[in-house]
């Protein structure tokens, strides 16, 4: 039995194939019918007075639909369903965080009109352009891993960015990140990427993931004077002079080098001369080193 003065109804893993019923909640602000059987969004409407956070996560979900009287939600999770296209989002102008994660999508769209959204989660679709988000100025982190996008382009107005993921996709070149002077961390691991640069401008970074890629080089990150974590396993890396230019980076407490040829190449070494040449690591590769002890 539904507690009609419920502010918070967890329903997770119910069984629940329709949604009805909900009616006799009168206050509720956050519902949760993650991990159920609803192939179709209805029965909403009643809570539109009070709903600010619905997640369908993991349902069997086709469409976006039936959610435009819900114009207070702020947080809407929509992730692991079977949907394609991104839509019946017009109303729900106070959003400030969606997740898509894991649907069907090929395009980003019908999203302009988000303006308070500051996080997004497209990761795990079929997107293959960065596109659609110039308006949405507010948004602060942005997913878009795993997908099937080849360049970086069309993120110059979202200035406040400070979260950018964009592992596993087609990427070759890291371009595009000029006007993201406020960006604090970049995924890229597992693309094609196979030089470090255009980083200029995003002297804000403090994480930098470029694993899995085909990079040669540890270079142009000296200016990076707030990066602590710089994270380059699985690459080409291999002369010990490069280490050079992340000595220059004075908050650096993490690297990641491992399964690059100069880890493999002097495995009994690698740990010894890395602190010899950053003494102020306190991680490297999964493992602590003395100094965090």
């Amino acid at each position: 039995m539904l507690d009609p003065d419920a502010e918070c109804v967890d329903l997770e893993h119910c069984r629940i194939g329709s949604i009805a019923g909900f009616e006799r909640l009168k206050k509720v602000e956050e519902l949760c019918l993650r991990n159920n059987l609803l192939k179709q969004i209805q029965g909403l409407g009643c809570l539109a007075s009070t709903l600010t956070s619905l997640d369908l996560y993991d349902n069997r979900i086709k469409k976006i639909e039936n959610l435009e009287d819900l114009v207070l939600l702020e947080s809407l999770d929509l992730s692991f369903n079977l949907m394609r296209t991104i839509e019946g989002l017009e109303n729900l102008v106070k959003l400030k965080k969606i997740y898509l994660l894991t649907n069907k999508f090929t395009k980003i769209q019908n999203l302009s009109h988000l303006t308070s959204l500051t996080m997004l989660e497209l990761g795990d679709n079929r997107i293959r352009a960065i596109e659609g988000l110039e308006t949405l100025k507010n948004l602060q982190e942005l997913y878009l891993g795993k997908n099937k996008i080849t360049t970086i382009g069309n993120l110059s107005e979202l200035k406040n960015l400070k979260i950018l993921a964009l592992m596993s996709n087609r990427i070759t070149k890291i371009e595009g990140l000029d006007a993201l002077t406020n960006l604090e961390e970049l995924y890229m691991s597992h693309n094609a990427i196979e030089k470090i640069e255009g980083l200029e401008n995003n002297t804000n970074l403090q994480t930098l993931d470029v694993a899995g890629n085909k990079i040669t080089r540890v270079e142009n990150l000296s200016h990076l004077s707030e990066l602590e974590e710089f994270w380059a396993n699985d690459n080409k890396i291999h002369d010990w002079n490069d280490m050079d230019e992340l000595k220059k980076c004075p908050k650096l407490i993490t690297v990641y080098l491992e399964h690059n040829p100069l880890q493999t190449s002097h495995a009994t070494q690698y740990r010894r001369r890395l602190m010899a040449i950053m003494p102020n690591l306190k991680q490297i590769d999964a493992t602590y080193t003395r100094s965090a002890m």
